[in-house]
Formats: structure tokens, sequence, C-alpha cells
């Protein structure tokens, strides 16, 4: 018989599933467009209605390695998040202000 993720889950000692956690943070840190498009349970279909577009560009846009940071923003607010743009250096981190829509 097929057991639930949850009563797995609740069999695991508290260091493992401490562990668990810890590897699905680290992984939430870097992810690719389409992954958090399906971590947010949005089809490229849904996502392309919100934008008002077709679902051939909401595939383009998530293969794409260079695009405008406008089509980013649209995209992010498109899944209910915001854009924080962020330059860091040595000496620490700026957040940066210019292109955050007034």
């Amino acid at each position: 018989m097929a057991r639930s993720f949850k009563e797995l889950k609740n069999k695991m000692s508290p260091k493992a599933q401490a562990a668990v956690q810890h590897k699905v943070k680290e992984m939430l840190v870097e992810m690719p467009l389409y992954e958090l498009r399906q971590a947010k349970y949005l089809s490229q279909e849904r996502l392309a209605e919100i934008l008002h577009t077709k679902q051939a560009n909401i595939s383009r846009i998530e293969r794409r390695t260079d695009m405008y940071v406008s089509t980013l923003r649209s995209y992010i607010e498109a899944m209910g998040g915001e854009l924080d743009i962020i330059a860091t250096f040595p000496e620490g981190s700026i957040h940066i202000s210019l292109l955050k829509t007034q």
C-alpha cells in the first residue's frame, strides 16, 4: 500500500527532517524561471493569460539567458511576486531603487 509523503516525513528523525528542510531552502535560493513557475503551481498557459500573451512567449522567456528587466519584472509580478535588484560588493549589498516601479 502506498504511503503519503507526510507519513514518511513523520517517520524521519528530527535531524533528517532538518537536513531536508535545509536542502529545500538551498534549492529555493537559486531556481530557473520555469521551476519557479512550477513551484507556484502555474502552467505556461495560465501565466500567458495573466500577462495577456501567448504560451509560446512564456516558453521563450523561460529559455532566455538575457532579457529586459521589465520583462523579468512582469513575469515575477504575474506570479504574485516582486522583483528586487541587489548589487553585492565585498563591502556589502545595495538595493537598486532606480529600477523600481513607482
